[in-house]
């Protein structure tokens, strides 16, 4: 619900935090640690298995009090415990936000216009394992009774980059019975060479829209349904090979997909947040249920670590108000997610997603323009790649950019000194962006290699790296299950408290609709079945007989 609240930069604790801004801007945080010896432990919180060092930010006592005032005077708990409870927290469209209940384990209702939705969840859980069980047991076979191998996941956004991750992440636990392949994109590319890897006869289809009326999603899925027919499937075995996830039960059916092969997806789950439901199924049937099931408890333990855990000790709610700190008070436009470990991979693109389409927003609920920053750009990559790319620009560029490093204390494979080498470039790194290094130093370096003064004075401005750069540590014993279903859910709540604080609607993504309706408008024209359109620019135009120049 709209807050009405007075103006967020006008308020006393703002203001209160533009203060601590000013206070700590000539104090360098080398000189915070040196200041405060068990800074480190002092900066330092755990939940639900994950733990997080926020020692190197640009932060005192004072500054995290400040920080828990704006989020008091936000009525952080209140919203949360709204989200929770399963109130209409996306308020331009009407609807709960209630991701958290697709992984609540108890008996209590969580009603939605007079729907218990845990029933529901439980009951779409149920039949998952159902299927899951019955492809691996191999009870359930394809067309020519042959048993399934691959499973072909069509979708996009939350119904893609969720479930990538997730079974990115947890490949240590593939039961080694079933392939599972990723499709996208609309370039054509994509769900070409995807079938040339598959065969017709073991291969599942997955169908992950929740509207049914996703452009690329059902572009794919008639290619694909195209190529079953034409490879030995015919239109009965259509309802052996493809299945849906979706609300649109009745477009699934037209597609020839039987209801009892329908998965839902409800209303009250943003695509983002999706991959907890049915939406998951390629990760199941990759992992199997008991591993999804523990994917799910994961998630619930950092939801009760949200719900529970006080203000200063709550990992979601410190997170999300120190990207508020670095975004609105150190002027910092982007944020890198950097996981230091190769099934982490894809943390990256699902956050960006989550993050980007959430708060990437321009006015408040109450649909006032806003006069201060809203989400920031988020990207990265895996460590310690990066390290040899792009974090040339966050130790020395002149833009600010913070980071999470993300790594495990241990490693599922073994290797010599890998894991301990790379654990050490992920300390290293943080350590870098948070002390630098000095003109002085860098001085006393090169003249400790014999350079003449001369060469020092050439070659030491090049060498200085600013530090004062702001990081956090996130670690979890072991990429499991568990840590990897806590890991995505902190996520989720550190966005919805950034939410909070910027007054946003973080559930709806209006801005994705207009490219959508425009391109209604183009693909007809591309395809020489509609005239020029009287609105349309000289560019677009040019560009859409470009086109057709060479596709006639």
């Amino acid at each position: 619900m709209p807050t009405n609240r007075p103006t967020l930069t006008s308020s006393p604790e703002w203001q209160a935090l533009r203060q601590q801004q000013e206070k700590l801007e000539s104090r360098p945080m080398t000189r915070l640690f040196a200041e405060d010896p068990d800074r480190g432990k002092r900066f330092f919180i755990q939940g639900a298995g994950v733990s997080l060092d926020f020692s190197k930010n640009r932060i005192t006592d004072e500054t995290m009090d400040a920080l828990m005032a704006l989020a008091h005077s936000c009525n952080l708990e209140e919203r949360r415990d709204a989200l929770l409870r399963g109130e209409k927290v996306n308020v331009t469209e009407n609807r709960p936000a209630l991701h958290t209940a697709l992984r609540h384990p108890g008996n209590e209702a969580i009603m939605v216009d007079g729907v218990d939705v845990v029933a529901e969840v439980r009951k779409t859980l149920d039949r998952m394992e159902a299927l899951t069980d019955s492809i691996l047991d191999q009870s359930r076979t394809g067309f020519s009774d042959k048993a399934f191998t691959d499973v072909v996941s069509i979708g996009i956004g939350g119904s893609y980059l969720g479930p990538k991750l997730v079974g990115e992440a947890l490949q240590p636990y593939w039961h080694g019975g079933i392939r599972c392949h990723y499709v996208a994109n609309i370039d054509g590319t994509d769900i070409c060479e995807t079938l040339r890897l598959v065969n017709p006869e073991t291969t599942l289809f997955l169908i992950q829209s929740k509207s049914f009326r996703t452009q690329e999603t059902l572009e794919n899925s008639r290619v694909a349904r195209k190529w079953f027919l034409e490879h030995g499937g015919d239109e009965p075995a259509i309802a052996r090979h493809f299945l849906a996830v979706t609300a649109n039960v009745a477009a699934a059916e037209d597609f020839g997909i039987k209801a009892d092969n329908v998965f839902p997806v409800w209303d009250w789950v943003g695509g983002r947040y999706s991959l907890w439901s049915a939406i998951g199924l390629p990760v199941a049937l990759t992992i199997g249920m008991d591993s999804f099931r523990a994917l799910l408890a994961g998630a619930h333990a950092m939801d009760a670590h949200f719900r529970d855990a006080p203000l200063r000790q709550n990992l979601p709610v410190v997170m999300g108000l120190l990207s508020v700190w670095n975004n609105n008070f150190w002027h910092a436009g982007s944020h890198a997610i950097l996981p230091y470990d190769h099934y982490l991979r894809s943390l990256p693109d699902h956050l960006q997603q989550l993050d980007m389409e959430s708060n990437g927003k321009r006015v408040n609920e109450a649909g006032q323009p806003l006069d201060y920053e809203t989400g920031p750009v988020i990207w990265g990559g895996v460590g310690s790649n990066g390290q040899h790319a792009y974090h040339q620009l966050i130790h020395q560029g002149t833009r600010l950019i913070p980071a999470d490093f993300i790594i495990p204390l241990k490693t599922h494979n073994p290797v010599a000194t890998h894991h301990a080498d790379l654990f050490a470039n992920c300390l290293s790194q943080a350590q870098a962006m948070m002390a630098g290094k000095s003109l002085e130093e860098a001085r006393a370096e090169l003249a400790a290699e014999g350079l003449s003064e001369t060469e020092i004075e050439r070659l030491a401005p090049h060498k200085v790296v600013p530090g004062n750069k702001p990081s956090n540590t996130l670690l979890v014993e072991k990429v499991t299950p568990e840590t990897v279903g806590a890991i995505i859910a902190l996520y989720e709540h550190r966005t919805f408290v950034q939410g909070v604080i910027w007054d946003l609607d973080s559930f709806d993504q209006w801005g994705v609709e207009l490219g959508k309706q425009l391109g209604q408008g183009i693909l007809p024209r591309l395809l020489g079945d509609a005239d020029k359109n009287p609105d349309s620019d000289s560019s677009t135009d040019n560009l859409i007989e470009l086109f057709r120049s060479v596709s006639r």
